[in-house]
């Protein structure tokens, strides 16, 4: 007699198996948080030797509110002369980007369209590293609907590497992050948004970054309040100095922001500053975070100093910096 074929625990195939409460909760937080991820294509031309030509960039986003807002990144927009926006549901709508941040890589694109399915937007100040998150997007633009990545928030506060910007930190996790990604969410276990997807380092495994969405809420409502972002700026680059940090680096304060990077012609290479200072304070407050300097700065009146407490060799000195009005990306690329 022919044995019929078994699955694990000898149950026989077709038969559906329960799922666990985690499992169950994974596929609810997905289900949930895909209702309001929405694809987004950008048309831009490129003028090449041979004439213009026409570029598809393809990304995700986000539904802000019901009615027709859309956060996704900068770089899936950048420069585009055509937005087009598809829901779940195959609704397709042509969207006008409403403006845009390429300092913390936000845009904000608007459809004619109401009743959107709405994403519920956590607290990214309140998650905690280490656990579970959701990566879920549009990867290579593959059809079927959205990907679904599971890992941990594997830190906070992390820098942009590669920039000559201080942010407020991302988000790092591990959950796989691929092209087609940017401008999804990342979610927690709950269904609820805490960031937004905007790379991952092509060169290393498992390091992926996100907005944190308490930032991508505070960039869209200036960009919907004022057309525009704008920012005070000293031209530095740098990380949180931690006292394993400072063992390694033989630092003389265990507290602080290290300078990695002036920006040459930034109002920071102006006042004197220099790469491995340790930032300690600003306008007689403590800095022992990059958001301390950055309150500090924001806080600047346009023409005022800021006095800066720093360390150099282990001697605390001041300092003062003449924040300005950020440039772009490019412009900062240009000097």
């Amino acid at each position: 007699m022919r044995a019929k074929p078994l699955n694990n625990r000898g149950r026989k195939p077709g038969l559906a198996m329960a799922l666990s409460g985690f499992e169950s909760q994974v596929v609810g937080a997905v289900e949930k948080v895909s209702e309001s991820i929405v694809s987004v294509s950008s048309m831009r031309l490129e003028r090449r030797f041979f004439g213009l030509v026409p570029l598809e960039g393809q990304g995700s986003g986000i539904v802000l509110d019901r009615g027709g807002l859309i956060v996704t990144n900068n770089h899936v927009i950048d420069g585009a002369s055509q937005v087009h926006v598809s829901l779940k549901d195959g609704r397709t709508f042509t969207g006008k980007v409403v403006g845009s941040d390429d300092a913390t890589d936000v845009a904000v694109i608007r459809v004619d369209a109401s009743e959107l399915p709405a994403a519920d937007l956590g607290d990214s100040e309140s998650v905690q590293v280490g656990q579970f998150v959701l990566a879920i997007g549009n990867a290579l633009a593959l059809p079927g609907g959205p990907t679904v990545s599971m890992g941990v928030l594997s830190a906070k506060g992390r820098p942009l590497p590669g920039t000559d910007f201080i942010f407020e930190g991302l988000l790092q996790t591990d959950a796989a992050v691929n092209p087609g990604n940017s401008g999804g969410p990342l979610a927690d276990l709950g269904g609820n948004v805490i960031g937004m997807t905007t790379m991952m380092i092509p060169y290393a495994q498992g390091m992926g970054f996100a907005i944190p969405i308490n930032t991508v809420k505070k960039i869209a409502q200036e960009i919907l309040e004022n057309g525009r972002v704008s920012r005070r700026w000293i031209g530095i680059s740098g990380v949180d100095v931690t006292p394993q940090l400072a063992r390694r680096y033989n630092l003389q304060a265990d507290r602080g922001l290290l300078v990695a990077e002036v920006v040459p012609r930034s109002p920071a290479h102006y006042a004197g500053l220099r790469s491995g200072d340790v930032i300690v304070g600003a306008d007689g407050a403590a800095v022992k975070q990059t958001k301390d300097l950055l309150l500090a700065v924001s806080k600047s009146p346009a023409g005022g100093l800021v006095r800066l407490d720093v360390n150099r060799l282990g001697r605390t000195g001041p300092l003062d910096v003449t924040p300005t009005d950020a440039p772009s990306f490019q412009q900062v690329r240009e000097r």
